[in-house]
C-alpha cells in the first residue's frame, strides 16, 4: 500500500513552495550580485582581499549542502531542514543589513578611494559572521527545496507524461527572480544606498520563510528513514566480511526483506542488476548474519534493495563527474567576457551605456524564453522522432547541452579574435582603457548560446540526479549538483592560474592589465578543447550507463 502521505501535496502546494524559492532566489541574487562592490567601496577592502573573501565564502556555500542533505535524509526531513536553513540565512542577511545601516559598524566613506580607512576587526567579524550564517543557511536550502517540491508530485507518472516538466518550470521561476534582482536590487544599491539595497533582499527572504511555513498543512512530507551514509557503509562492510564467500548463482537466492525496506522504498523496490556483482555478497545470507531475535545484523547482511542503492550511486557518479570538468572550463568565462565588454562600445544612447556585467541578462532571457520553447516546440518534434513522451531522455538532454556549450565557447574565441583585430586596426593595442569602436552586442551570440546550454544541461542534470538516485538519497543527490559546481570552480581557478603562469611574462594569454596584448582567444580555444574531451568522456559514460531498475508500486 502507498503511504497516506500521498494524499497531500500536488499543485496546490506550489504557490507556497515557489513563493518561498522565488523570494529566496531574489534575495540571494540581490545579496551576492554586487557584494564585491560593497566590500571594496563601503568596507574599503583591497580588491584581492575582498575577492578572496567572497571566493572562500562561495566555496563554503557550495559544500554545506552536503551537510544539509545529511540532516534532511537522516532524521530532520526536508521540510524542517528548509525552514531552519531559511531562518539561519535570514539571520545572516539581517546582520549585514544592520551593519550597512548603522554608521559605527562600517568605516568612514572614502569616495576618492585614496588612503581609505579599512574596516576594523569588529566590523570585519560582523561581515564574516553574516557570510558564515548565509553559507550555513544555504546548506539547508540548496539540497532540499527543489527535491521537496518534486516530492509533492508522483514523479514516476509525470516523467511519462508529455504535458509538462516540473524541473523546466522550476528553472523558469528562478530565472525570473534572478533577472528581477540583477536589475532592480543592483540599481538600488548603486543609486539609492546599501541600507535599502541589502534591506530589500532581507525583506524578501523574511517573506519567503512566511510563505513556506504557511503551507505546512498541505505538504507531503516524506519521512527520513535513517542515514543513507550508514546504509552504504553497512553494505560495503558486509561485502568485505563475505569477500571469500562465492557469489550466489541465482539472484533470487539473495536476501530480501520488504518490511525492513518499506520506509526507503515508497516508490518501489530496486531490482537486482548484474553490475558490480562483488557487492552482491552483502546479500548472501548465512547463519551468522541473524541476531538472537531473528533480525538481520545489518553490518553483516544487506537486502537486495540496499545493495542496489549503492550500485545506483556508483553508476551515477561518472555521469555527475562530467559536469565538474564543464564548470572548470567555463567558470571564468563570465569574468573574462565582462572585461571584453568593458573595452567595447556599450552606448545605447548618447547618455546611457550598458554596464558590462549587465550583458549577462541575455543568458537569463534565453533561459526564460528557451524553456517554454523547449516544451512547446522541441519536445513535440523530438517525440515524433524518438517515440519518447518527453522527447529525449535526461542523458540525451545533457549531451545536447554539452554540445551547445562547446559552440558557445568557440563563439567566444571567434568574437575575441574579431575584437583584437579591431583594436589593432584602430591602434589601441597599447591602450587598455581605450574603447574599441566595435559594438558590445557582438557578445550576445555567446551569451545566448550559454543560456541555451543551461536549458538543456542544467535542467537535465538536476532531473537526472532526482530520477536516478535512490529515493532515500535525493537530498544528497541535489547536494552533489552543487558540489560539482564548487569542485569545478576550484579546478577552473587552477586551470586559469596554470595558463597565466606558464604562458610567460611576454605574450601571456591572460595578462593582468592589458587584455588587448593578451591571447584570450587561445584560452577560449583551450577551454573548447577541454569541453570536447569532456563530451567524449560523457558519451562513453552514457554508452555504459544502465538506468536504475525499479519495481514500481501499483
Amino acid at each position: 500500500q502507498r503511504s497516506p502521505e500521498k494524499k497531500v501535496g500536488g499543485v496546490r502546494t506550489m504557490p507556497f513552495i515557489l513563493a518561498n524559492e522565488i523570494c529566496d532566489r531574489f534575495a540571494g541574487a540581490g545579496f551576492h550580485a554586487n557584494l564585491i562592490t560593497y566590500l571594496t567601496q563601503v568596507l574599503n577592502l583591497p580588491l584581492v582581499e575582498a575577492s578572496n573573501t567572497l571566493s572562500n565564502f562561495s566555496g563554503t556555500a557550495n559544500f554545506t549542502p552536503l551537510i544539509g542533505a545529511f540532516f534532511a535524509d537522516s532524521f530532520a526531513g526536508r521540510f524542517w531542514t528548509i525552514t531552519v536553513g531559511s531562518v539561519v540565512y535570514l539571520m545572516g542577511m539581517i546582520t549585514i543589513t544592520i551593519s550597512a545601516t548603522l554608521p559605527h559598524l562600517r568605516p568612514p566613506p572614502c569616495p576618492t578611494q585614496v588612503n581609505c580607512k579599512q574596516a576594523s576587526h569588529l566590523q570585519l567579524w560582523i561581515l564574516y559572521i553574516s557570510l558564515l550564517l548565509s553559507a550555513l543557511g544555504t546548506g539547508g536550502l540548496r539540497p532540499c527545496v527543489v527535491m521537496f517540491a518534486a516530492d509533492q508530485f508522483d514523479m514516476n507518472r509525470l516523467k511519462k507524461s508529455s504535458k509538462w516538466n516540473f524541473f523546466n518550470w522550476y528553472f523558469v521561476c528562478m530565472a525570473f527572480a534572478s533577472l528581477l534582482a540583477l536589475t532592480v536590487v543592483v540599481y538600488v544599491q548603486d543609486n539609492v544606498g546599501w541600507g535599502w539595497g541589502l534591506g530589500i533582499p532581507t525583506i524578501a527572504m523574511a517573506l519567503s520563510v512566511v510563505a513556506f511555513v504557511a503551507g505546512i498543512s498541505l505538504y507531503r512530507k516524506v519521512k527520513p528513514r535513517g542515514s543513507p551514509f550508514v546504509r552504504v557503509t553497512q553494505v560495503v562492510a558486509a561485502a568485505l566480511k563475505k569477500r571469500r564467500i562465492p557469489p550466489a548463482d541465482d539472484p533470487a537466492a539473495l536476501y530480501r526483506n520488504d518490511e525492513l525496506d518499506s520506509g526507503i522504498s515508497i516508490d518501489g523496490n530496486l531490482l537486482h542488476s548484474d553490475q558490480f556483482k562483488w557487492l552482491d555478497r552483502a546479500a548472501v545470507k548465512t547463519e551468522a548474519d541473524m541476531t538472537g531475535e531473528g533480525k538481520p545484523n545489518l553490518w553483516r547482511l544487506a537486502t537486495v534493495h540496499r545493495v542496489e542503492e549503492l550500485k545506483t550511486i556508483i553508476r551515477v557518479l561518472p555521469i555527475w563527474a562530467a559536469s565538474i570538468l564543464l564548470v572548470a572550463s567555463s567558470s571564468h568565462l563570465h569574468s573574462f567576457t565582462v572585461q571584453q565588454a568593458r573595452t567595447m562600445d556599450r552606448n545605447l544612447t548618447r547618455s546611457f551605456r550598458i554596464p558590462p556585467a549587465t550583458m549577462s541578462i541575455f543568458s537569463t532571457f534565453t533561459v526564460i524564453l528557451g524553456i517554454p520553447l523547449y516544451e512547446r516546440l522541441f519536445v513535440p518534434m523530438a517525440r515524433r522522432l524518438t517515440g519518447n513522451p518527453v522527447g529525449v531522455t535526461t542523458l540525451q538532454r545533457m549531451g545536447i547541452g554539452l554540445v551547445i556549450n562547446i559552440a558557445a565557447t568557440a563563439a567566444s574565441a571567434l568574437t575575441e579574435t574579431k575584437r583584437k583585430e579591431a583594436a589593432a586596426a584602430y591602434k589601441l593595442l597599447d591602450k587598455p582603457a581605450g574603447i574599441i569602436p566595435i559594438t558590445v552586442f557582438l557578445l550576445v551570440p555567446q551569451y545566448v548560446l550559454h543560456g541555451l546550454a543551461d536549458v538543456f544541461m542544467n535542467v537535465g542534470h538536476l532531473e537526472f540526479l532526482y530520477d536516478q538516485s535512490p529515493e532515500s538519497m535525493r537530498s544528497t543527490a541535489a547536494a552533489l549538483y552543487w558540489i560539482a559546481i564548487a569542485m569545478g570552480n576550484y579546478m577552473g581557478t587552477v586551470m586559469v592560474s596554470l595558463v597565466h603562469r606558464f604562458t610567460g611574462p611576454t605574450g601571456n594569454w591572460l595578462p593582468d592589465r592589458n587584455l588587448n596584448r593578451g591571447y584570450l582567444d587561445r584560452y577560449y580555444w583551450l577551454a573548447t578543447g577541454v569541453q570536447a574531451v569532456n563530451l567524449i568522456y560523457y558519451l562513453v559514460c552514457v554508452r555504459l550507463y544502465k538506468f536504475k531498475p525499479i519495481e514500481e508500486r501499483k
